[in-house]
């Protein structure tokens, strides 16, 4: 692969840059007088970083906007320049590698999909780094710089360290990915867990924009959660946080492949749900797709099991609210494609856990394809590029 090392640094690395950058990233184009009461900064240090991200081509003033002056200040809104940079996202799972090209807006422009040839580490790493090549062909058309690469696994991922201390699905240990990653492609790597780069994807691009407090919960093969608090994405002490599919809702349910039983995700999980129809039905399930199929067509014993199965997510999702109070709680993952057969029972669970005013938690779905799953990889990418405290 031909060298790709990066060629440029982020042109300011105070607290404040990068606050003033992430919030118009996030919530612009803004005037500088919103963008003091946003980020929460006096005028003058708001100037002091906006002029260099202007000068190096990060920002961009819109001068022929209609705006009124503000004292004397340019009153022109300041947007960030998607096209200054670009980012590569890799998503991995058990069944394929989803890859995307971002721009510094973390807008896909590019998007492609391949099978792993195998799980082995070194097999992945060959198939991360052909992928990595096909989209950095794409990028010469753009003749932009690719400044950064995010790779999103699930699991027990130590961003720090840019090691995958433990991925269930594809049954790793101790891999230090980002070493790996950086020596085969040349590029600056950050890894981190699927659904926190999800969540950093929501928290600067989606829903999550401009809310201090939320959680993004993920239903599928696991359970997820993400969660931001005060305005950061949450690792917890030892890289672990927001396990709620790991929460005990049921002690005398099914055994979870934790070792504990009644777990969200030993009810919820597609893998539990699809034995739990076969034990309650004695069909022979194949998959997911068939299980939601069953259900769909009213069989007693499927719609039982998504029922049983919303009913823990919803109470999990109350856990959240109690102990945290965020402002919202968005609900997404592969699993969304079943929402209807257990949306009720999440709602009815979650409002009969909820304690006092945390049921007034803004609750709201929001189906996403792998691709975006892709597009956390490249935001914790970008992320990594414009804070220096996140390297």
């Amino acid at each position: 692969m031909r060298p790709t090392a990066r060629a440029e640094t982020f042109p300011v690395n105070t607290p404040a840059a990068s606050q003033v950058f992430t919030t118009v990233l996030s919530q612009g184009p803004l005037t500088r007088l919103e963008l003091s009461r946003r980020a929460g900064l006096s005028a003058a240090a708001v100037t002091k970083a906006v002029r260099p991200l202007i000068e190096a081509g990060y920002l961009v003033e819109d001068a022929d906007a209609e705006t009124r002056p503000a004292l004397g200040r340019p009153a022109n809104p300041v947007r960030v320049d998607g096209g200054r940079a670009l980012f590569i996202g890799i998503k991995l799972t058990g069944d394929e590698i989803i890859g995307v090209l971002t721009d510094l807006c973390c807008r896909i422009r590019v998007a492609r999909r391949m099978p792993p040839p195998a799980r082995d580490p070194k097999a992945v790493l060959a198939s991360i780094a052909e992928l990595v090549q096909q989209l950095l062909v794409e990028a010469d058309e753009f003749g932009t710089p690719v400044l950064g690469l995010g790779i999103a696994v699930s699991g027990d991922v130590d961003r720090a360290e840019g090691v995958v201390r433990y991925s269930p699905f594809l049954e790793w240990h101790g891999v230090p990915l980002a070493e790996l990653a950086a020596m085969t492609t040349g590029l600056p790597v950050t890894v981190d867990n699927d659904v926190r780069a999800l969540t950093v994807a929501e928290q600067w691009f989606g829903a999550g924009a401009g809310l201090s407090d939320f959680a993004v919960v993920t239903v599928g093969a696991g359970i997820g959660c993400g969660l931001v608090v005060h305005g950061r994405v949450v690792a917890g002490a030892h890289g672990v946080a927001g396990e709620i599919g790991h929460v005990t809702v049921d002690p005398a349910g099914p055994l979870c492949h934790c070792g504990n039983r009644g777990c969200v995700e030993a009810i919820a999980g597609d893998a539990a749900i699809v034995r739990q129809i076969r034990e309650t039905t004695g069909l022979e399930v194949a998959d997911t797709a068939q299980a939601v199929a069953l259900a769909h067509q009213g069989v007693a014993g499927a719609r039982e099991a998504y029922a049983r199965a919303g009913a823990a997510i919803g109470r999990g999702i109350a856990t959240v609210a109690n102990l945290l109070g965020p402002e919202r709680v968005i609900i997404s993952g592969e699993g969304l494609a079943a929402y209807d057969l257990f949306a009720e029972q999440i709602r009815d669970a979650f409002t009969a856990a909820a304690f006092g005013s945390a049921a007034q938690c803004d609750v709201r779905t929001r189906p996403l394809p792998f691709e975006e799953w892709a597009r956390g990889a490249a935001a914790t990418a970008i992320q990594s590029f414009i804070r220096s405290d996140m390297n």
